[in-house]
Parts: structure tokens; C-alpha cells; sequence
């Protein structure tokens, strides 16, 4: 399964993303903890691509591909904006970034996906985590 959605670099999409892992978590009968981890990393992702990448230009467009593949939800998220140095992310943990108000989106997703990978300069993050259903045997 592959699939691709894309809207405009509007704050209020984001619902577009809850309602998409509502709809994966019904489907694929999510456990609470892996729809929790898939919803925060999906909205930090999408949100970091609308304001960071994008730059609230609601002309530009946000580019959400995802799809099912061994075991793994996996989705990419594009933005239309100049990319980032993703290489040499401060490191909000430390005393002098705790105040900061941004600065944690990137270090949370890291904490919530089994992978992620930054491509074409920063513009486009790569996410991968392993799917665990309720279901009953």
C-alpha cells in the first residue's frame, strides 16, 4: 500500500493528519501506544513543514506519502521550502535550550519512530515504525 496526500501550508491541515491516523488506527486496529507515537510524530513532521519549511506561505505545499511495508508504517513528508542543516540540531536537553520554545520536534519524533532519515537537503523528513495491532489470536 502507497499512498499520497497533499494540501496547502495552512496550520489548520494539520486536522487533515489527525483525521489520516484515526483512520490507519482503525484500520489496522493500532495499539494506544503506537497511535499515540504515530500521531505526535506525524503532526511534529507536518507542522515543522508547514512553519519551518514552508514558512506559513499558504501557496506552498506540504507532500505526505505513506504506506504499509513488513510490519512498518512508513511515511515521508515534504515540504517546498530551502531545507535545513539537519546534520547539526542543537540538542534541547541541555541547560541553555531548555527555555528555548522550539527547538524539541525533531528530538521528540526521534524518541517516537524506529527511523528517520532527513532527504533532499532537509526538505523532505523519512519516517518508519513498526506497527503492533490488537488484535486477538
Amino acid at each position: 500500500m502507497k499512498k499520497k496526500i497533499k494540501f496547502l501550508s495552512k496550520i489548520e491541515n494539520i486536522n487533515i493528519v489527525e483525521k489520516l491516523v484515526d483512520e490507519i488506527s482503525v484500520q489496522e486496529n493500532l495499539s494506544s501506544e503506537i497511535y499515540g507515537n504515530l500521531l505526535v510524530s506525524m503532526v511534529e513532521s507536518v507542522n515543522n513543514a508547514i512553519i519551518h519549511g514552508n514558512k506559513l506561505d499558504e501557496s506552498k505545499e506540504v507532500i505526505i506519502n505513506y504506506g504499509l511495508s513488513d510490519g512498518y508504517f512508513w511515511f515521508d513528508v515534504k515540504d517546498q521550502g530551502n531545507g535545513f542543516n539537519f546534520k547539526n540540531l542543537p540538542d534541547p536537553t541541555l541547560p541553555e535550550n531548555l527555555e528555548k520554545p522550539h527547538g524539541r520536534g525533531i528530538f521528540l519524533i526521534s524518541h517516537l519512530v524506529d527511523k528517520i532519515e532527513f532527504k533532499e537537503k532537509g526538505t523532505k523528513v523519512c519516517l518508519k515504525i513498526k506497527i503492533k495491532t490488537n488484535h486477538l489470536n
